[in-house]
């Protein structure tokens, strides 16, 4: 099958279940398939896949929506989008699903199965015993036809399952992959329609993918058991089958699947947003985890990759999540924004500055933005621009070096900076360095203790530069302060 397929243009799609905060897993799927549609100028579907109602709840599903919106890659399908396959929520395609499970059974490619829970668990229980892989026995699919219609028609609770063949093998192709094979004898007769009347995940994917027209499936590798399944129910309604892409599960440190239920908090798209992290960092940093440019590059945009994207460059070994490598690009990408631009994603609740403060804000961005690994980190690098700083004595005081001298030097850099009309970083720093001179101090010495009197603290933003933002005024009153501090 070509990159295509029988499908007339790409069709792709994510389809998560709202069962719990978004991961990144759900992130790395909605970028490969958002690139592989704009590659080929093809349509990116998102479809809700809430049928299980004991774990899908409203709040997962915004959440999806939340998290994917800030993720930057728009669907062009999808519930809160429409399109013309809606609806696109699953709970909301039931009768559709009912329908094509009564073809499978009408056509002898299903059949109702009327065994109770407390049989499949001895069942179970008698196959774990006797050291078998545990799976339906097939005791329903045994009943003539006009009896379990029967039994249907009265009432009796039932679910629908597939007539798995006996015995043969069912193969399938991955784009990655290539060619895989399962014996027939381990597939089990997945049910299809549960005895509430809701499909299980395989009917309603095969059927949604089918009616959607989707003509590529990429997905995490972890659903390659259970594609032989899906190819079965291809097979039997007798559809074209879309092409899989099984793409790697991103591991954790440990080297342990990804997943929501790790208990680790930063495998949550959610931490991303909320910790400062860019979302074109963290798409291009999953874009190299999943695969490269023909260029090499290692820093590139969403568009640069869709430009350049081919299979023949992903990886299917499971890349290990690096949590510094994606610092490392978060960091590179805060210092490509101008100081307008920085400040903006600040202002967007990475800050407990408000818009009345931004004049302020934009001077200090291009200070910090060389330091800066996160924007939830900003706030503590520059409380000293909006809050007095207290003075610790012994900060002030650098080795080899009484308290009445910093107290002096303190009160020489207070006159000296008193003569200025403003502070310019150039003229500060040339009258500090001549002090020095003048002084017999060690250039790092003084500026340390003059650091400390303006700041509080022995690690900064750039000295001279932070006098320039904060004024004359400002400056002048904190190396006051400092020098009393020392008396």
């Amino acid at each position: 099958m070509d990159e295509k397929g029988p499908f007339q243009g790409v069709r792709v799609r994510i389809a998560p279940s709202p069962t719990g905060d978004p991961h990144v897993g759900t992130a790395s799927m909605t970028l490969f398939n958002y690139v592989f549609a704009k590659r080929h100028g093809g349509k990116f579907v998102l479809r809700i896949e809430d049928t299980d109602l004991t774990r899908s709840t409203r709040e997962s599903e915004e959440a999806i929506f939340r998290e994917l919106r800030w993720f930057g890659l728009k669907w062009d399908e999808g519930p809160d989008v429409g399109g013309p396959y809606a609806p696109y929520r699953q709970s909301e395609r039931v009768d559709i699903y009912k329908q094509h499970a009564r073809q499978l059974v009408d056509k002898g490619e299903a059949y109702h199965c009327f065994c109770t829970p407390e049989r499949l668990e001895q069942v179970r229980k008698a196959q774990q015993a006797a050291k078998q892989n545990p799976a339906y026995d097939g005791q329903c699919r045994r009943l003539p036809r006009e009896d379990a219609e029967a039994r249907v028609k009265a009432g009796e609770r039932h679910v629908i399952r597939l007539a798995v063949p006996d015995d043969g093998e069912t193969t399938f192709s991955d784009r990655l992959r290539g060619n895989i094979t399962f014996p027939n004898a381990q597939i089990d007769d997945q049910v299809l329609l549960k005895s509430d009347g809701f499909p299980t995940y395989h009917l309603a994917n095969v059927v949604d993918d089918h009616l959607m027209k989707i003509s590529h499936v990429i997905r995490a590798e972890e659903w390659l058991s259970s594609t032989p399944k899906h190819v079965l129910l291809y097979k039997a309604f007798g559809w074209d089958m879309p092409t899989f892409v099984h793409m790697p599960i991103l591991r954790n440190p440990k080297r342990g699947k990804i997943s929501k239920r790790d208990g680790v908090d930063y495998f949550a798209i959610s931490f991303y947003r909320k910790q400062g992290y860019l979302p074109e960092a963290l798409a291009n940093f999953l874009g190299l985890m999943g695969g490269s440019l023909e260029s090499g590059e290692e820093v590139f945009d969403v568009d640069t990759m869709a430009r350049g994207f081919s299979w023949d460059r992903v990886k299917t070994t499971a890349p290990v999540f690096d949590l510094e490598k994606l610092e490392w690009l978060n960091g590179v990408y805060i210092r490509s924004l101008t100081p307008d631009q920085l400040t903006d994603r600040l202002l967007a609740g990475y800050t407990k500055r408000t818009a009345e403060d931004r004049v302020r804000l934009v001077k200090i961005a291009p200070l910090v933005k060389e330091r800066l690994k996160t924007l939830s980190e900003f706030d503590d690098m520059t409380t000293f621009f909006f809050e007095e700083p207290s003075h610790d004595a012994a900060l002030l005081v650098p080795k080899k070096r009484t308290k009445a001298e910093a107290a002096e030097m303190l009160r020489a850099l207070h006159a000296r900076l008193s003569q200025m009309a403003e502070l310019k970083l150039e003229s500060v720093e040339q009258m500090a360095r001549e002090l020095s001179e003048r002084s017999g101090w060690k250039t790092s010495d003084l500026f340390m203790c003059l650091r400390v009197a303006i700041t509080g603290r022995t690690v900064s933003t750039p000295l001279f530069q932070t006098m320039e933002v904060l004024g004359r005024e400002v400056s002048l009153r904190r190396i006051e302060g400092a020098a009393r501090a020392l008396a």
